[in-house]
């Protein structure tokens, strides 16, 4: 069931992102991307597992490059959030291999594809937000929802190490 959802994001990732440079008229870039995506496939196929950590790189780097190249920002966001996904679950999978046998494993995927799916709306839903909606922030204001964002992500790391309690 993840690999199918693994799969599904990897090809939407990599479809935006590669359809969003190819309409741009950035044809090399979409070509090299198409070509990454590709080599990505098989290295699912083939179990190396630190090859997700650099489609991440190369999806945040190419959405980054494409918000920057004036493309759709709609696309970068679910091209990036596609390599996201990818890599969370090439990464789940590889945990769920030393899973004990007494491990309801179907359970393990049904929950963690449950999170993913709320974590994957939020975000497109605060992209869509940001679309929509844009402002000037000061240097100051920039400065606090960072300290904001960070605070908030430590909060999230601690309760995810204590176990969701």
């Amino acid at each position: 069931m993840s690999r199918i959802a693994l799969f599904g994001s990897l090809v939407l990732g990599i479809g935006a992102l590669t359809l969003s440079f190819f309409e741009g008229g950035y044809v090399m870039i979409a070509q090299a991307l198409g070509g990454f995506g590709l080599l990505w496939v098989v290295s699912q196929w083939r179990h190396w597992t630190w090859f997700s950590a650099l489609g991440l790189v190369v999806s945040v780097i190419a959405g980054a490059g494409g918000l920057w190249l004036g493309l759709p920002m709609g696309w970068m966001i679910v091209g990036t959030l596609g390599g996201l996904l990818t890599w969370d679950l090439t990464e789940f999978t590889r945990r769920l291999r030393f899973a004990a046998p007494s491990d309801e494993v179907s359970t393990l995927e049904r929950a963690h594809l449950a999170r993913l799916t709320i974590i994957a709306t939020l975000g497109v839903f605060i992209g869509t937000a940001a679309m929509l909606v844009q402002f000037q922030l000061t240097f100051e204001w920039a400065v606090l929802l960072v300290l904001v964002a960070a605070l908030g992500i430590t909060q999230l790391v601690a309760w995810l190490r204590r176990g969701g309690e």
